[in-house]
């Protein structure tokens, strides 16, 4: 039977399609929630997820709206009343799964390309400007580091490049003296690179851990951590060596711990996911406007560079137009009709007043 079923794959395929072990990886892509608080639900199942529609997901759990409908049943409708005082999201790169506790849930991950939260980072800073919300979106491998609200005080002193996050494994209290790196050694440039990165993940926790006041204010705070030392790991040794092993058993136990540490700090009202991709298909880049850029067409379907018919945001704009005009025109009638039926000798104080005078007189 499996004989079968791989001959009808190659007849299917061809040669443009890849190699078995490679679509093995792709359909091992998991998004997995580690914590959630009560009125956020995650039903069991294994419904895929396409992987642009994570940053829809995160916005819906954390109680926002979305340009379009997710139609993913994995999560439930949640409370209209509360929502999770934070959301943190890693990204791991290099594995499709990790082996993590089995109360959690899991679902396949369709289509890894790369995203980012930089759609919810902008609705928590126009919701809650005056909150200063934590917004931390970091990636060490690539020293990529964006940060907002209190985050700006808080992770100031957050080792980003290489060079901060070496010179923090040498300090005490690092990861290094309390890891049990078996394999891995601390001379290699992708062993360093993997525990610098849980070296990142153990200072942010210990962080929020030290400023728990950021916790009890009203805005959301968010966390977006992208990780790519295993997959450093995984092309140095392989995935069958002892060192890429050893890295998963290492970052499965951090991430829990991390998950752990996040949810008990924001009390019991944090959501902590882990998006865990083999590889994506075009390396991860923030866009950014200049004022110089070239213009853009504004609907790429069409050659002719027409604008949309309308976006989402139409229908709210176009009842608020449409009854503000209503009662604009009903208040000019009603004000109308009674200047009109006015009696200026009764109800005018001033012809009143004018009246009484030439009687005197």
């Amino acid at each position: 039977m499996k004989l079968i079923l791989l001959q009808r794959l190659e007849f299917v395929c061809g040669r443009g399609c890849l190699p078995l072990d490679e679509h093995v990886g792709v359909l091992g892509d998991q998004l997995t929630v580690l914590r959630s608080p009560q009125y956020v639900t995650f039903r069991e199942g294994q419904w895929p997820l396409a992987g642009e529609k994570v940053p829809d997901l995160v916005a819906l759990t954390m109680g926002f709206s979305v340009q379009e409908d997710l139609d993913w049943p994995g999560l439930a409708a949640g409370s209209l009343f509360q929502r999770p005082r934070a959301t943190a999201l890693i990204a791991v790169r290099g594995v499709g799964s990790l082996d993590l506790p089995s109360n959690t849930s899991s679902y396949p991950l369709e289509n890894p390309v790369p995203f980012t939260l930089d759609s919810v980072a902008n609705t928590i800073h126009t919701l809650f400007a005056e909150s200063t919300p934590v917004v931390l979106q970091l990636a060490p491998s690539e020293e990529r580091l964006y940060m907002m609200g209190m985050a700006n005080t808080v992770f100031e002193d957050l080792p980003v490049t290489l060079q901060q996050i070496r010179a923090r494994l040498s300090q005490e209290g690092s990861v290094l003296h309390s890891l049990p790196l078996h394999s891995l050694s601390r001379n290699s440039e992708a062993d360093l690179l993997f525990l610098s990165e849980v070296q990142v993940l153990h200072d942010i926790s210990a962080l929020l851990q030290r400023h728990k006041h950021l916790a009890k204010d009203q805005a959301p705070d968010l966390f977006s951590l992208e990780l790519a030392g295993l997959e450093e790991i995984a092309r140095r040794y392989g995935n069958d060596s002892p060192q890429f092993q050893d890295a998963t058993k290492i970052l499965a136990s951090v991430l829990q711990k991390f998950a752990d540490d996040v949810y008990g700090v924001y009390g019991n009202n944090a959501v902590v996911e882990v998006v865990t991709v083999k590889t994506f298909e075009a390396p991860l880049t923030r866009k950014s406007r200049s004022i110089l850029e070239s213009k853009q067409i504004s609907n790429p379907g069409s050659p002719y560079n027409l604008a949309y018919k309308y976006n989402f945001e139409y229908a709210v704009i176009f009842n608020i137009v449409l009854w503000l005009m209503i009662m604009l025109a009903l208040a000019v009638i009603v004000i109308a009709y009674n200047l009109w039926n006015m009696d200026p000798g009764y109800d005018s104080i001033i012809y009143r007043m004018t009246n009484q005078k030439i009687r005197m007189d």
